[in-house]
């Protein structure tokens, strides 16, 4: 019995990519396998890693647009193709790669007539647009364009909800999910009680960041929502020789795997 604890716990798992590719600019797909795993681990691992990948991760988009001198956000302007609802839709569909945290503000001022897109955005230095071409509005006399914009990064879906827009400002329902889709499959090998399992992940990103990247975020962000656990316990320990109300040393993350494997 001790020998095949310590043959369980300690094999080596090891993940690799084997399968990368760009779609487009805005769909990058990657497959990644990690094994080997008892059974049962791969769905653990695989439902965990699914849900941190959709609902953990975070994206930057454009949450608000404001513009001069319009009544409401079905409004159309001379010399503009679209309507002003038309553009905001647009806008909600420029996809942004960057480390902002919190908002920032960005803007858009061009005369026509042009086609307006996305390279003509002027953003923060750290702020990159995944696809300089994606349409925004069409100028069709020479008057000028000016929109003001806020940028925010978060996760989830928001909607915004309406307010005043006297002032021209409307805002821009934003998916901030960089992650548009996860699937995970096992694969099962061995004999009778030695079956162990493959796990295998395909992540596919709107290019913000690559299915590797998206990997990692999600794995760091697990770690953090679990490390809690392995202290939890010597928080709540009291002394109970003198029945004084102490607690021991919070230990790190890596002090405690170290007396873990001193244990095994």
């Amino acid at each position: 019995m001790v020998r095949e604890k310590i043959r369980v716990s300690t094999r080596t798992l090891q993940w690799k990519c084997v399968e990368s590719r760009t779609d487009s600019k805005c769909l990058y797909y990657g497959r990644f396998i990690l094994s080997p795993l008892l059974k049962g681990q791969a769905d653990t691992i695989g439902i965990a890693m699914r849900r941190a990948l959709l609902g953990e991760m975070e994206g930057t988009f454009i949450t608000r647009a404001k513009f001069e001198k319009i009544p409401h956000e079905y409004s159309t302007i001379v010399g503009i193709k679209e309507s002003v609802h038309d553009i905001l839709m647009n806008l909600k569909e420029i996809i942004l790669r960057s480390n902002l945290y919190g908002t920032c503000e960005a803007s858009i001022c061009v005369r026509g007539p042009r086609c307006v897109t996305a390279q003509d955005i002027i953003l923060p230095p750290y702020v990159e647009i995944v696809d300089n071409t994606q349409h925004i509005a069409s100028l069709t006399e020479p008057i000028d364009l000016c929109i003001g914009l806020q940028l925010e990064r978060n996760r989830g879906y928001h909607i915004k909800a309406p307010n005043n827009f006297q002032d021209g400002s409307y805002p821009i329902d934003a998916l901030f999910m960089p992650v548009r889709n996860v699937n995970h499959s096992i694969h099962s090998y061995g004999n009778g009680n030695e079956k162990q399992e493959i796990l295998f992940i395909e992540i596919w990103t709107n290019g913000s960041l690559t299915p590797k990247e998206a990997l990692y975020e999600a794995s760091r962000n697990l770690i953090d929502l679990l490390i809690p656990f392995l202290h939890a316990e010597e928080e709540n320990l009291h002394l109970a020789d003198n029945q004084k109300k102490g607690s021991l040393p919070l230990l790190t993350f890596h002090d405690r795997l170290t007396q873990l494997r001193k244990k095994i």
